[in-house]
């Protein structure tokens, strides 16, 4: 592929070809988490050539259909894809004598995403960071330099603080003409979306700015925000677990294929000496064609037993929507909430039923999971024999969901010996780094010893240790 004539960022050669770009392109996607291979990467080069590389935006929904396997990736893949593929256009001066205010550009902007004009909302995003996202030398009414400067660059954070968008929903709403109370409802969700479109294109356009400035490679390395199967589930802000809440039935209906499909595996068990013996006289005693003996199966139950204290809501919430989902992979699932004390929330999550936020603050409202509110594994682990231990049999495999920390408390491990027993499989998953778990008041070294725990900080390290751990 011939290069294409182009405004060079700093940190890139303009001899560049465009398969030397896709090249470094891919390297980067591996680096957070998409695992392009070979013949995705050569699949995405036959699609630059087959869609040309004139029409930005279908050429970047055609290389994600090549290069992406997951969902959650798209909005990584977009980042990316604008500091390979996409220039900035330089900032231009603005004019001191007559500057615009803060208040003008609002009035501007309101009347773009009201009339849905996405030249002008393109427009609008680039003059806004230019008069308002410059620090440390950029910005202030003249281009950024091109040469890389420490503490100079775009903000978007800075853009949108100055504009405060979020206030106009009810200006750009009246502006889109609507007469119904389901009118009103409708175009407020729509501009909302354009809002979030603006903001989107005030970001990318800070990124592309800044990546003239620091070179293209420090950019996509920390400027990128990380896919949403990677993001801590205790650092996570409630739009990453909003998105997370969407990937559940998807990651449901993946995992209970791979489950249907080894549990179909592991019908059969072991050889038959004895008839394969027998079998193998027609063949000159050679045992060509082996006897297996036919196992019994049956579906496990499962418990899981889940810290939804304040520390840990997130993790403890997806996770029980998403063993709910794989509800059909079981004989029985039975979940359990504690903080201090626990109780049955079995019913709180339905199989079918899209996911709702405040799950956790509504179990906390109306059940027995919290007496005094800080979290006593202790006294929940016995909470737990004293009133449910009818829940645990020889089919029976208990998953703990929690960090550990006890605040100090007994951790009862005699109570956690118990449960272990009495069931055929027990594991633990806990959100914080293994490295956090001999600090402060956690007793998770001391639980892991009796107990197989693992860590469980994000979607993808959840998906893949349930996929290993639940038996078939």
């Amino acid at each position: 592929m011939k290069s294409e004539p182009r405004t060079v960022e700093a940190g890139r050669p303009a001899a560049e070809s465009l398969t030397d770009r896709l090249v470094a392109f891919v390297g980067l996607l591996r680096d957070h988490g998409i695992n392009a291979g070979p013949s995705e990467t050569i699949d995405a080069a036959e699609a630059m050539v087959a869609l040309g590389i004139h029409d930005r935006d279908r050429l970047r929904s055609g290389m994600a259909a090549c290069l992406l396997r997951r969902n959650g990736q798209r909005a990584v893949f977009d980042q990316l894809f604008d500091l390979y593929f996409l220039t900035a256009q330089q900032p231009q001066q603005v004019d001191q004598s007559t500057p615009e205010s803060v208040e003008a550009l609002r009035d501007r902007l309101v009347s773009a995403l009201a009339q849905d004009d996405s030249d002008s909302v393109a427009e609008l995003a680039r003059q806004a960071l230019t008069e308002l996202g410059g620090y440390g030398g950029a910005g202030a009414g003249q281009p950024a330099p091109v040469t890389t400067a420490s503490g100079a660059g775009w903000s978007s954070y800075l853009t949108m603080k100055a504009l405060r968008p979020e206030e106009l929903i009810d200006r750009i709403v009246a502006g889109m003409n609507g007469t119904s109370r389901l009118d009103t409802t409708v175009h407020t969700i729509e501009a909302n979306r354009r809002l979030a479109a603006f903001r989107t294109a005030v970001q990318t356009e800070a990124r592309l700015r800044s990546a003239q400035l620091r070179g293209t490679e420090y950019i996509a390395r920390r400027g990128v925000e990380t896919s949403t199967d990677r993001i801590d589930f205790l650092g996570a802000r409630e739009q990453d677990l909003a998105e997370m809440r969407r990937l559940v039935h998807p990651l449901a209906r993946k995992l209970a294929t791979r489950l249907a499909v080894r549990r179909r595996k592991s019908v059969r068990g072991q050889i038959d000496l004895r008839r394969t013996l027998r079998r193998s006289m027609s063949t000159g005693g050679v045992p060509i064609d082996p006897v297996l003996r036919a196992r019994k199966h049956g579906r496990p139950e499962l418990v899981v037993l889940a810290d939804i204290s304040g520390s840990v809501t997130g993790f403890a919430e997806f996770t029980l929507q998403l063993i709910q989902a794989l509800q059909d992979q079981f004989s029985k699932v039975r979940s359990f909430g504690f903080v201090d004390t626990c109780d049955e929330i079995t019913h709180f999550f339905t199989p079918g039923e899209p996911p709702t936020p405040g799950t956790a603050a509504r179990i906390i409202r109306s059940t027995k999971v919290a007496r005094f509110g800080s979290s006593n594994y202790g006294e929940a682990f016995q909470g737990f024999l004293d009133n449910y231990a009818d829940a645990l049999g020889p089919r029976t495999s208990v998953l703990i969901l929690g960090d550990g920390r006890t605040n100090r408390t007994d951790p009862n491990l005699a109570a956690v010996q118990t449960i272990i027993d009495r069931a055929k499989h027990a594991y633990w998953l806990n959100p914080e780094p293994s490295r956090s778990w001999t600090t402060g008041d956690s007793a998770a070294h001391v639980y892991a010893e009796q107990v197989t725990m693992h860590e469980c900080r994000n979607v993808r390290q959840l998906t893949e240790v349930i996929a290993r751990l639940l038996p078939a």
